[in-house]
């Protein structure tokens, strides 16, 4: 496994990026702070939660915090805390926040990172997709595939005002279930199959529909192999993971902080490294 380069010195002119979730992980930390490392930046990163989300965008401002990374639940109820929407986080969805002197910038790297993954695996836009979740992450994939000119989704979701409001978004048609539609690419955006949750060994998706399906790609980064791309392996189909999105984002968002892009070989080491370690701490927590 890489291993990163010692952290120098955190002194009064360190400039500080955070995250803040509603059950904070240690995959963002571990990614930005090897990078900061390797490429020696006079940068860290600390994973955050509150109870107080007016007060802890506040601080971001007041502080003159870089970068703040935002997670469930906060992704939209955010929005209006912030001064700026780029096209990204246009979408009503936010995942990134950038400090220049105070005023705040909102991006969604989810988003830029789903459509980088599109076109890495030359995904066709007339396939037909079926997406299940109707959340702040859901809002940005099916965003991703509506600007790539997929036209066949089905929203899955049983909140029906939220499923349906995103439907019409994105100019897809909603229903609760699945129900008999079988399409060829299956997309969870849920925190079903997720580790630690209450739903960590149940499929995202029927197992006939696993079966039908050509590709599956489940956003849920942690474990990397959840239920459902366990399946998909099994049945011998192509699969994207959560693991990958989240590897691509946070490439993205460290780039908007520091304005350094590392190289490939560098992401690579430092999403390898916040990945093993990412597993080490779930495996010991359970």
């Amino acid at each position: 496994m890489p291993q990163p380069r010692a952290i120098q010195s955190i002194n009064k002119d360190t400039t500080l990026c955070i995250s803040l979730a509603g059950r904070p992980g240690n995959f963002g930390t571990r990614f930005h702070n090897f990078l900061y490392a390797e490429l020696n930046l006079d940068y860290v990163y600390k994973a955050f939660t509150t109870t107080d989300l007016a007060a802890a965008i506040g601080g971001v401002r007041a502080l003159g915090i870089r970068g703040c990374a935002v997670s469930m639940p906060f992704k939209e109820a955010c929005i209006p805390l912030l001064d700026e929407l780029t096209p990204s986080a246009a979408i009503g969805s936010v995942n990134t926040i950038v400090n220049d002197g105070g005023f705040l910038r909102a991006y969604n790297t989810d988003y830029l990172a789903v459509r980088q993954l599109i076109a890495q695996y030359q995904l066709a836009p007339e396939t037909p997709f079926a997406l299940r979740g109707s959340g702040g992450m859901a809002k940005a994939v099916a965003a991703a595939f509506r600007d790539a000119g997929f036209g066949r989704g089905v929203i899955a979701a049983r909140h029906a005002e939220k499923g349906s409001a995103l439907a019409r978004e994105c100019g897809y048609s909603w229903q609760a279930e699945l129900g008999e539609f079988r399409p060829e690419l299956l997309i969870n955006v849920t925190p079903i199959g997720m580790a630690g949750g209450a739903e960590a060994e149940r499929l995202a998706f029927e197992a006939d529909a696993v079966a039908h399906a050509q590709l599956v790609f489940d956003v849920v980064a942690l474990p990397a192999e959840t239920p459902l791309i366990r399946a998909a392996r099994a049945a011998g189909k192509r699969v994207i993971s959560g693991a990958e999105v989240a590897s691509l984002q946070a490439l993205e968002q460290f780039v908007l902080y520091t304005g350094v892009r590392p190289s490939p070989e560098q992401a690579a080491r430092a999403a390898a490294f916040a990945h093993n370690t990412a597993a080490h701490d779930t495996a010991a927590q359970s």
